[in-house]
Protein backbone atom coordinates (compact mmCIF):
# COMPACT_ATOMS: atom_id res chain seq x y z
CA UNK A 1 0.00 0.00 0.00
CA UNK A 2 1.54 3.17 -0.69
CA UNK A 3 0.14 6.54 1.25
CA UNK A 4 0.84 10.05 0.32
CA UNK A 5 0.46 12.33 3.34
CA UNK A 6 0.37 16.31 2.74
CA UNK A 7 0.22 18.58 5.29
CA UNK A 8 1.23 22.59 6.32
CA UNK A 9 2.56 22.40 9.21
CA UNK A 10 3.57 25.50 10.48
CA UNK A 11 5.07 25.03 13.97
CA UNK A 12 6.07 21.27 13.63
CA UNK A 13 3.10 19.68 15.16
CA UNK A 14 1.69 18.81 12.31
CA UNK A 15 4.97 17.13 10.83
CA UNK A 16 5.30 15.71 14.11
CA UNK A 17 2.03 13.69 13.56
CA UNK A 18 2.63 13.22 10.03
CA UNK A 19 6.25 11.36 11.24
CA UNK A 20 4.40 9.15 14.09
CA UNK A 21 1.72 8.31 11.41
CA UNK A 22 4.38 7.26 9.02
CA UNK A 23 6.40 4.77 11.41
CA UNK A 24 2.87 3.38 12.41
CA UNK A 25 2.11 2.81 8.63
CA UNK A 26 5.27 1.17 8.30
CA UNK A 27 4.99 -1.17 10.83
CA UNK A 28 1.80 -2.20 8.83
CA UNK A 29 3.34 -2.79 6.25
CA UNK A 30 2.35 0.38 4.14
CA UNK A 31 4.65 2.85 2.56
CA UNK A 32 4.08 6.59 3.26
CA UNK A 33 5.78 9.47 1.71
CA UNK A 34 5.47 12.35 4.04
CA UNK A 35 5.31 16.09 2.13
CA UNK A 36 4.43 19.51 3.38
CA UNK A 37 2.32 21.15 0.69
CA UNK A 38 5.10 23.75 -0.32
CA UNK A 39 7.18 20.78 -1.60
CA UNK A 40 4.44 19.32 -4.26
CA UNK A 41 2.29 20.47 -7.24
CA UNK A 42 -0.89 19.70 -6.24
CA UNK A 43 -2.34 19.29 -9.74
CA UNK A 44 0.42 16.69 -10.26
CA UNK A 45 0.14 14.52 -6.70
CA UNK A 46 2.10 11.15 -6.85
CA UNK A 47 0.12 8.32 -7.40
CA UNK A 48 -0.76 6.32 -4.33
CA UNK A 49 -3.84 3.97 -3.04
CA UNK A 50 -4.35 6.74 -0.16
CA UNK A 51 -3.97 10.05 0.19
CA UNK A 52 -3.92 12.16 3.91
CA UNK A 53 -4.55 15.41 4.07
CA UNK A 54 -3.26 17.93 7.12
CA UNK A 55 -4.08 21.13 8.16
CA UNK A 56 -3.49 22.95 11.03
CA UNK A 57 -6.26 25.35 12.24
CA UNK A 58 -6.56 29.02 12.15
CA UNK A 59 -9.82 30.72 13.73
CA UNK A 60 -11.82 27.30 12.55
CA UNK A 61 -10.61 26.54 9.33
CA UNK A 62 -7.73 25.43 7.58
CA UNK A 63 -5.25 27.73 7.13
CA UNK A 64 -4.87 29.46 3.40
CA UNK A 65 -2.43 27.74 1.64
CA UNK A 66 -3.94 24.38 2.55
CA UNK A 67 -7.25 25.43 1.15
CA UNK A 68 -5.54 27.20 -1.90
CA UNK A 69 -3.47 23.64 -1.88
CA UNK A 70 -6.82 21.06 -1.87
CA UNK A 71 -8.68 23.71 -4.39
CA UNK A 72 -6.16 22.64 -6.92
CA UNK A 73 -5.67 19.41 -6.18
CA UNK A 74 -6.07 16.98 -9.44
CA UNK A 75 -6.89 13.38 -8.50
CA UNK A 76 -9.52 11.45 -10.68
CA UNK A 77 -13.03 10.57 -8.50
CA UNK A 78 -13.30 7.93 -6.45
CA UNK A 79 -9.62 8.37 -5.41
CA UNK A 80 -9.91 7.16 -1.26
CA UNK A 81 -8.37 10.20 1.56
CA UNK A 82 -8.24 10.46 4.81
CA UNK A 83 -8.18 13.72 7.30
CA UNK A 84 -5.79 14.38 10.34
CA UNK A 85 -5.86 18.08 11.30
CA UNK A 86 -4.28 19.80 14.13
CA UNK A 87 -6.82 22.03 15.86
CA UNK A 88 -6.89 23.76 19.08
CA UNK A 89 -7.77 22.25 21.85
CA UNK A 90 -11.38 23.42 23.49
CA UNK A 91 -11.15 26.05 26.35
CA UNK A 92 -14.06 26.19 29.21
CA UNK A 93 -16.24 30.11 29.29
CA UNK A 94 -14.75 32.13 30.51
CA UNK A 95 -17.33 33.25 32.12
CA UNK A 96 -19.13 29.96 33.62
CA UNK A 97 -16.35 27.63 33.58
CA UNK A 98 -18.46 25.23 31.37
CA UNK A 99 -16.61 23.41 28.23
CA UNK A 100 -18.88 23.86 25.20
CA UNK A 101 -20.76 20.72 23.33
CA UNK A 102 -19.98 18.80 20.50
CA UNK A 103 -22.86 21.00 18.37
CA UNK A 104 -20.59 24.07 20.01
CA UNK A 105 -17.64 23.28 18.87
CA UNK A 106 -18.84 21.96 15.40
CA UNK A 107 -19.98 25.93 15.01
CA UNK A 108 -16.77 27.28 14.85
CA UNK A 109 -14.09 24.00 14.30
CA UNK A 110 -14.76 23.61 10.87
CA UNK A 111 -11.21 22.52 9.71
CA UNK A 112 -12.21 19.05 8.61
CA UNK A 113 -15.98 19.93 7.35
CA UNK A 114 -13.98 22.50 4.99
CA UNK A 115 -11.33 19.54 3.98
CA UNK A 116 -14.08 17.23 3.37
CA UNK A 117 -16.31 19.41 1.27
CA UNK A 118 -13.77 20.57 -1.12
CA UNK A 119 -12.69 16.98 -1.47
CA UNK A 120 -15.81 15.52 -2.09
CA UNK A 121 -16.97 18.11 -4.32
CA UNK A 122 -13.66 16.59 -6.58
CA UNK A 123 -15.60 12.93 -6.43
CA UNK A 124 -12.81 11.89 -3.88
CA UNK A 125 -14.19 9.34 -1.36
CA UNK A 126 -13.47 9.82 2.33
CA UNK A 127 -12.31 6.58 4.11
CA UNK A 128 -11.33 8.28 7.96
CA UNK A 129 -10.71 11.40 9.94
CA UNK A 130 -9.63 12.59 13.32
CA UNK A 131 -8.03 15.16 14.97
CA UNK A 132 -5.03 15.84 17.35
CA UNK A 133 -5.66 18.64 19.61
CA UNK A 134 -2.63 21.52 20.15
CA UNK A 135 -2.74 22.93 23.58
CA UNK A 136 -1.59 26.27 23.14
CA UNK A 137 -0.95 28.47 20.14
CA UNK A 138 2.21 27.01 18.70
CA UNK A 139 1.81 23.74 20.61
CA UNK A 140 2.72 21.54 22.56
CA UNK A 141 0.51 18.74 21.10
CA UNK A 142 -1.80 16.97 23.56
CA UNK A 143 -1.36 14.31 26.35
CA UNK A 144 -1.63 10.95 24.58
CA UNK A 145 -1.56 12.48 20.62
CA UNK A 146 0.61 9.61 19.88
CA UNK A 147 -2.72 6.99 20.81
CA UNK A 148 -4.77 9.19 18.84
CA UNK A 149 -2.52 8.73 15.68
CA UNK A 150 -2.19 5.43 15.88
CA UNK A 151 -6.31 4.93 16.74
CA UNK A 152 -6.31 6.88 13.47
CA UNK A 153 -4.02 4.78 11.60
CA UNK A 154 -5.74 1.30 12.98
CA UNK A 155 -8.82 2.37 11.04
CA UNK A 156 -6.89 2.31 7.49
CA UNK A 157 -7.37 -0.84 5.58
CA UNK A 158 -4.27 -1.96 4.27
CA UNK A 159 -5.18 -1.97 0.90
CA UNK A 160 -2.64 -4.45 -1.48
CA UNK A 161 -1.60 -2.73 -4.93
CA UNK A 162 -1.59 -4.34 -8.01
CA UNK A 163 2.15 -5.62 -7.40
CA UNK A 164 1.42 -6.42 -4.20
CA UNK A 165 -0.51 -9.92 -2.14
CA UNK A 166 -3.27 -9.43 -0.35
CA UNK A 167 -2.84 -9.18 2.97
Amino acid sequence: MKIEYLHASKFGNGAMVAAEFKKLMAARGAGVEVHHIREVNPAELSPADLYVFSSPGRFGKPIGRMRRFLNKVRLPAGTKYAVLTTEATPKPDKKTGRMPTEEELAKWQRVRPIINEILKAKGLVKIAEDKVFVTGLKGPLEEGWQQKVESFAGRLPTIPTASEPAQ
